[in-house]
């Protein structure tokens, strides 16, 4: 684990995704980065930066290691910044890659800052960062000050994907010591045979995460009749259960023509979710 790195915009979900990287670097002894792009517009904007534009990113940059430094000396972690140009998303993942970075971490929705440039870099890319991303990427959609992680979510489907998806959860239950909730929601138009292979796969995944030592339970929800989507079920669920800090989903792949895309089910979830969501992208995928 070398390093977090962490879009930096100055708006409230960055710095909250600052202080989850932060103690996330705690855990696995690593350093942070926190990056500023300065987005490319169009040609003549990568050719020509204006004097306005240059007194600007200066700002930006004494800003950026202001915040760099202050965080750096309160919390011990070595924490660097950095300015890049050129698209979000693309400097985002092309950074990540360079510094073989173990975990993105970003805000996902909000449009307000104390910085002059107004600008939701972050949400506005989170998307499109966890589709090219070959790391994890974990987006901070509410404003709850972190605390720690003492339990993760498992949503379960039954697809190929979600022995991955547990080696990932006891991963992270590891770093955290923490405790991990299988859930499975059930659809009202389900078969019994689906019942039955989603209740054998609960139990399963429970005792394999217990004979990894993690504290473990699995409990099966049903949906409300006439639910798209079995996100908003899950997402309730884990608001009643009042202790979940993480969710652990896995992106889908749509076609050979495009390289990932963050599924349907996925999306929903970095959408809404006020709880953190780590997203990871299937390995045979990234292969």
């Amino acid at each position: 684990m070398n390093n977090i790195l962490v879009p930096y915009d100055f708006n409230s979900q960055a710095k909250l995704a600052l202080d989850w990287s932060i103690l996330l670097a705690r855990q696995i002894n690593c350093s942070i980065t926190i990056l500023y792009v300065n987005e490319i517009h169009g040609l003549i904007s990568s050719v020509f930066l204006p004097e306005e534009d240059e007194e600007f990113l200066e700002k930006v940059v004494d800003q950026l290691d202001a915040t760099a430094a202050k965080m750096s000396l309160k919390s011990g972690i070595n924490i660097e910044a950095r300015l890049q140009r050129g698209r979000v998303y693309q400097a985002i993942t092309e950074v990540a890659d360079e510094l073989q970075s173990s975990f993105i971490v970003m805000g996902t929705r909000s449009n307000e800052s104390s910085h002059p440039d107004n600008n939701s870099m972050a949400g506005r890319n989170a998307s499109r960062v966890i589709r090219m991303s070959k790391c994890p990427v974990i987006t901070i959609g509410g404003s709850k000050p972190y605390e720690g992680c003492k339990t993760i979510l498992l949503p379960l489907d039954l697809t190929k994907i979600t022995r991955q998806k547990i080696a990932w959860a006891i991963k992270m239950a590891n770093i955290y010591h923490a405790e991990i909730k299988v859930v499975s929601a059930l659809w009202s138009v389900n078969s019994d045979e689906i019942t039955g292979k989603l209740s054998e796969q609960l139990e399963l995944v429970k005792n394999t995460i217990l004979q990894a030592g993690i504290p473990c339970t699995a409990k099966m929800i049903e949906t409300p009749t006439g639910a798209k989507t079995a996100v908003p079920c899950i997402l309730e669920y884990a608001r009643q259960q009042g202790d979940i800090d993480l969710i652990i989903i896995m992106t889908q792949q749509e076609s050979a023509l495009v390289r990932f895309f963050v599924g349907t089910h996925a999306q929903e979830f970095i959408r809404i979710a006020e709880i953190p969501v780590m997203s990871v992208v299937p390995e045979d995928m990234e292969s």
